[in-house]
């Protein structure tokens, strides 16, 4: 199988470039650069490599640096960003701080005639997040693209098969940015695309069947689309080996339990154990308000409750996760920074009862999975599902949390879904749900002066949740939800809709 190396130096959008690679039908694989040697890469056979954008300046000696060695293999390589300043600074390059010539958002980019650029307008949109550029190219290496600000926004030695681009192709905001990536993998690298979704799952089936035969493997399944769908494919691999232990915390949207419950048990007869547990974690749970500590206890709550099941089941070899990658990113594993913790890895006490975990979706993207889902013969109902946070309503009630509140909260989000999930718009959001702050404000209802919580309504829309617009809802459904939620839901005096985007907002409020 080809596949290409995506050689990771710690930005925030490593994965997103894997993903861009693999929808185009050809696999790639992330290694961290200190996590691979040079000789190990030559051995793969990979048909090229992308390294990709970080945080650090090359010019800085703790910056992640690699063995010079990787030039002379041969394999065509796209240096992204920080990767593009490290194939200058390698080759004998400049490398500079850009000062007050810094760029950070859209770009007018202008280009040359070059392979990479095949089928690009002259100008276009691209997306710059940098603060040192390329002064200097190295001697051989040409100069393919500009900005206004940046002399070297992409330049290439063909001799060699380097190329570097200053912006980032893998974003959407780069108006021809799969098309850079395209002409890279099929021009340059000569790839074929023979990759997809259906090889993956079987690949893992197959491949957990064998690991995995006769040991008993605990999954954490929330009936979100990620457990779901590795719930499912584990469930294809070993069988009633597999044990599926249904946490309901209490924190779940409206009626949700009962539907996961029939669904997995029922329609897939899967060995699924439910475990009501909503007292347990609203005593935890009980006078905490910072979001951060919420997510761990959660989080190890989900771990105590496993534990004691798996104790009385016997010995389980393994826990498996619905991790999939914006939880890893977002919870800062490696050299990217801490946005938020996700209690599928980032709540987990350091030592626990099982002798690994398994978490079979943890490279792709939600997209990845739903198509994944969808090669299982999952229906579309739940393939299609909206994200739901592991440490579920939790989340979305800012402040403390109290079996009032989230009674007030499930009932206002089921309307918004409801209205959502019945209007007439052409593109729905890709995500859409109500939040309780903790806001009380002076409303009026019938003669009576009201004091109620502010409830707020968010929906994005997104290709990848690593970067998400508002979605611009029409009034009228708007107006259906509020005036709904006003009426029918005890508690709630006002209703707000949000309209941040991320960056530099997240998706969810806490």
């Amino acid at each position: 199988m080809e596949k290409i190396l995506v050689l990771d130096f710690g930005g925030q959008y490593n994965q997103l470039i894997a993903r861009r690679v693999r929808e185009q039908q050809v696999y790639a694989e992330i290694k961290p650069y200190d996590r691979i040697t040079t000789a190990q890469i030559e051995k793969e056979g990979y048909k090229g490599i992308i390294f990709t954008g970080g945080p650090s300046s090359v010019y800085d000696p703790a910056s992640p640096h690699f063995d010079n060695g990787i030039l002379e293999l041969g394999i065509p390589i796209l240096g992204i960003c920080y990767g593009a300043q490290l194939i200058a600074y390698m080759t004998g390059g400049t490398v500079s701080s850009a000062n007050n010539s810094s760029e950070y958002g859209k770009t007018i980019l202008k280009v040359g005639g070059h392979t990479l650029f095949g089928d690009v307008a002259e100008e276009s949109v691209c997306w710059m997040s940098h603060t040192d550029f390329i002064s200097k190219a190295p001697q051989g290496f040409e100069v393919t693209a500009v900005t206004d600000k940046c002399p070297c926004a992409a330049m290439c030695s063909d001799e060699k098969k380097l190329y570097a681009v200053q912006f980032h192709p893998e974003v959407a905001h780069t108006a021809y940015g799969k098309q850079i990536l395209r002409n890279f993998l099929f021009k340059i690298c000569g790839c074929k695309g023979d990759w997809n979704a259906a090889d993956y799952a079987t690949g893992i089936i197959n491949q957990y069947r064998e690991k995995y035969d006769g040991k008993k493997v605990l999954l954490a399944l929330s009936g979100g689309v990620d457990s779901s769908v590795a719930a499912l494919l584990l469930h294809r691999a070993i069988g009633q080996n597999l044990i599926c232990v249904f946490v309901d915390h209490g924190l779940l949207r409206k009626d949700e339990g009962d539907f996961v419950e029939e669904t997995f048990k029922e329609k897939f007869g899967v060995n699924l154990i439910r475990v009501n547990a909503a007292e347990r974690f609203l005593q935890k749970l009980a006078g905490v308000t910072e979001p951060e500590k919420k997510r761990k206890i959660i989080g190890e709550e989900f771990i105590r409750v496993f534990e004691e099941q798996a104790k009385k089941i016997g010995h389980v070899h393994a826990l498996a996760q619905g991790t999939i990658y914006p939880d890893v990113i977002e919870s800062g594993k490696g050299a990217s920074a801490v946005i938020k913790s996700h209690h599928n890895v980032g709540g987990l006490p350091d030592v626990i009862s099982f002798d690994e975990i398994i978490e079979p979706l943890r490279d792709f993207f939600k997209d990845e999975v739903r198509s994944v889902g969808t090669m299982l013969g999952l229906p579309a109902g739940l393939v299609w599902r909206q994200p739901f946070p592991g440490p579920g309503l939790a989340v979305r009630i800012i402040g403390e949390i109290t079996k009032e509140k989230i009674e007030i909260l499930q009932n206002a989000d089921a309307i918004f879904r409801e209205e959502i999930d019945k209007s007439a718009m052409e593109h729905k959001p890709d995500q859409y749900f109500a939040v309780l702050t903790d806001c009380r404000s002076v409303g009026v209802m019938g003669d009576a002066r009201t004091y109620g919580y502010t409830a707020a309504l968010r929906a994005v829309s997104t290709d990848d949740f690593m970067t998400a617009e508002w979605t611009r809802i029409p009034y009228d459904v708007l107006e259906r939800a509020s005036g709904r939620i006003t009426n029918e839901v005890a508690g709630i005096s006002r209703v707000v809709y949000d309209i941040s985007s991320k960056p530099p907002a997240t998706v969810e409020w806490e």
